[in-house]
């Protein structure tokens, strides 16, 4: 029996670990999109005290490296009294950790604006929540899109050092038929393929939504 015939045999075991890294990878991507809209939001809109530990935490996230923010997430915190499980320490260092860096990628358009734009909406007596939906988030959204997709890409990447808290994701599942069988080689290159196939597909979205904006008449930041 060939090496590729093993790893057929083993398909299940890729499929769940494809699954499970989609899962991570949306949940995660959800949530840190919808982190770093809320960050964006009071930096905006906040009183200064409130901007100050943003900020702090901003750039604390920027200076860490991830792999050791999901360490502490799952070997740290039981020392405090505080136990996660792998899923649980896995998706809130995601989480955290890319919705500081959506944040950034969001602040940083927001500074293109014109600010005639707010001025104008506050004039026709928008409250702050619906001009940020309607009027604000979607501008930024659009201009951003192109840094968005690649900072979702390194998000999905990242899912892969989930494997050193025993998060079963694809990674995960290429280590084990790997350790298994003695089959390194072909087990990561189906792992890369796997990795590959969504990327691309995220790609293709980024790119369906350029094509989208430019109909409404947006142009790329």
């Amino acid at each position: 029996m060939s090496e590729w015939d093993i790893l057929w045999d083993s398909r299940d075991v890729f499929v769940d670990g494809f699954f499970n890294t989609l899962i991570l990878f949306g949940v995660s991507a959800g949530l840190g999109f919808l982190l770093g809209c809320v960050i964006v939001y009071c930096l905006e809109w906040a009183k200064a005290p409130l901007r100050i530990p943003l900020r702090i935490f901003i750039d604390g996230m920027r200076l860490l490296p991830f792999l050791i923010l999901a360490y502490l997430f799952y070997y740290g915190l039981p020392s405090l009294g505080l136990r996660l499980s792998s899923w649980q320490a896995g998706v809130s260092a995601l989480v955290l950790y890319h919705g500081a860096y959506f944040a950034e990628i969001l602040r940083g358009t927001r500074i293109t604006l014109p600010p005639g734009q707010v001025e104008a909406a506050v004039a026709q007596g928008f409250s702050m929540p619906t001009m940020f939906l309607r009027l604000i988030l979607p501008q930024l959204v659009m201009k951003s899109r192109g840094v968005l997709g690649n900072q979702l890409i390194i998000l999905l990447k990242d899912t892969a050092f989930l494997v050193i808290i025993t998060v079963r994701e694809l990674t995960a599942a290429a280590n084990g038929l790997s350790g298994t069988y003695f089959i390194p080689m072909e087990a990561f290159i189906v792992a890369i393929g796997f990795y590959w196939l969504i990327s691309i597909a995220l790609e293709q979205a980024v790119n369906l939504m350029g094509r989208t904006s430019e109909k409404r008449g947006f142009k790329n930041a």
